[in-house]
């Protein structure tokens, strides 16, 4: 059964909004007459009509519980406990920089809440997610800080692709990447594969959130093989926003034939309804992905992560062994 395959392997999801995967039981929980049972926005055959109302949705839902640190601990505990459940064993979640001003809640206690509710069979790795705006604004001191906080893993520059990126991003993602931070950019969702361009050759980004739509100019497909960029890429979540018209549209396989490392994550369950069990799912159902090519997106994700060599290592020959065992 390819689901029992899908569950046997030690996955990864690298592509995770903290506050877009808050769980919604505990919204019903908290106010069942707020927050009614199965809306329809959780629907597999919903669709945004644009990121816009999308993003409403999201803030209408998650800033109403994201008051607090503890209130990120309690959701980051329920969240981790799905993941251990589908045996994920490492995540690399972003929270949403500009809350801490929302809330006036500093970054760091943000981290240290999401940290703690990481159970032990589970690496976390915490990211600040910011708007390309951002850098402009009243966030920007924080931003200048950022190098410095010790448990912080890296930085995800997000939100509406189209956006224009600051000018000083650069020399920022520059600083951080100096100071030992992992740095991240959206592109090649909203916007063409000229961002996914932008993001390798001006930000000197490796990690690409999406990146999907540089399909579109394979100039810009071989600039991310020969760069060895990644690509951390979200299917459902392509679908839900119509970045693709369905799943059997969506560009992975070509992507990953064309030599592109893709990793798969679920980007923001709270408004998909989606776990990393039903991408993986998805991919074997409407893309007839092999238990091969299964293995081997699950083995990208390894490839990426930041852990030790060993634990590298453990996790690639475990996955070997079950590939071996399905063949």
């Amino acid at each position: 059964m390819m689901r029992d395959f899908i569950q046997a392997l030690p996955k990864t999801e690298t592509h995770l909004h903290l506050e877009g995967a808050l769980p919604y039981e505990l919204l019903c929980a908290w106010d069942p007459q707020q927050w009614p049972a199965d809306p329809q926005f959780r629907s597999p055959s919903y669709r945004y009509a644009t990121f816009p109302d999308f993003e409403r949705i999201l803030l209408d839902h998650a800033l109403p519980w994201f008051t607090t640190a503890e209130r990120y601990h309690e959701a980051a505990k329920v969240i981790f406990a799905k993941h251990v459940a589908q045996n994920v064993r490492y995540v690399e979640t972003s929270f949403h920089l500009p809350v801490t001003g929302f809330i006036n809640v500093q970054g760091p206690d943000i981290i240290a809440a999401i940290r703690a509710a990481a159970p032990a069979t589970l690496e976390v790795r915490v990211f600040a997610g910011m708007l390309r705006s951002d850098l402009g604004g009243e966030l920007r001191p924080v931003i200048d800080q950022l190098h410095t906080w010790e448990a912080l893993a890296g930085v995800d520059l997000h939100g509406f692709e189209t956006m224009l990126t600051h000018p000083d991003t650069a020399a920022v993602w520059a600083k951080l990447c100096a100071a030992g931070k992992i740095t991240k950019c959206h592109a090649g969702e909203f916007d063409g594969p000229a961002r996914v361009r932008e993001a390798i050759e001006v930000l000197g980004v490796r990690r690409i959130q999406h990146g999907v739509r540089a399909i579109e100019d394979p100039a810009v497909v071989k600039l991310a093989v020969e760069c060895g960029a990644t690509f951390d890429v979200c299917p459902l979540s392509n679908v839900g926003l119509q970045v693709v018209p369905s799943m059997k549209d969506h560009p992975i396989r070509r992507l990953l034939q064309a030599g592109v490392r893709c990793t798969v994550s679920t980007d923001d369950p709270l408004c998909f309804g989606n776990s990393l069990t039903d991408e993986y799912t998805a991919l074997a159902q409407d893309l007839t992905f092999s238990h091969q090519e299964i293995a081997g997106v699950v083995r990208n994700g390894w490839e990426i992560a930041d852990v030790p060599d060993a634990t590298r290592r453990e996790m690639l020959a475990t996955i070997g062994r079950i590939e071996a065992t399905a063949a």
